[in-house]
């Protein structure tokens, strides 16, 4: 792999920074809002115990961002490249989550277009695991142009498995849509 999996990436709204084992209590301060969790595959992420595992995963994977709000510099959230793949050209973007009070503002979409911007520099195809109950992030990611293309139970770190729709964006798609997303 010739690429950084937590470069400094950031737009005029917010700014992705890699993720330290210092940020576990303001990332927790987000992410024990049980709302957040009602369609993820873990609804109790939002427990403390459970979380610190989802932490630890995340710090692992070498690769996962806290998501800061350029307006207050608070952390707002999380997410992460993952499980890149040299023979398929490919990598996984997930374990996305925002605090309630960023849902329908743009900042997914916002969070999503500067990750791919990025990926797609080195990659020819990203794929998104999306558990088959949130609803709510297939509808964002269909909105990005990702298309549904199967289903895949996922084991997550130290979780049990779970059903996701599996979503690819490809890299031509993206770059000649890349204007229409703005």
């Amino acid at each position: 792999m010739d690429f950084n999996l937590q470069p400094i990436l950031e737009n005029e709204q917010i700014i992705l920074l890699p993720l330290l084992q210092e940020d576990f209590e303001d990332l927790y301060s987000v992410a024990a809002d049980p709302k957040i969790w009602e369609q993820h595959p873990n609804k109790d992420r939002w427990k403390k115990e459970v979380f610190k595992t989802f932490f630890e995963g995340a710090l692992e994977s070498i690769g996962a961002f806290k998501i800061i709000n350029k307006t207050d510099q608070k952390i707002i959230g999380s997410t992460r490249f993952y499980d890149y793949d040299q023979m398929d050209n490919s990598i996984l973007i997930g374990y996305t989550f925002y605090a309630t009070k960023y849902w329908g503002k743009g900042i997914n979409h916002s969070v999503k277009k500067i990750m791919l911007d990025y990926i797609f520099q080195f990659v020819s195809n990203v794929y998104f695991h999306i558990g088959a109950e949130n609803v709510r992030s297939q509808i964002s990611i269909t909105r990005l142009g990702a298309t549904k293309t199967g289903e895949k139970e996922v084991i997550y770190f130290g979780e049990q498995p779970k059903l996701n729709f599996v979503y690819l964006i490809k890299k031509e798609e993206w770059c000649s849509k890349a204007d229409v997303l703005e």
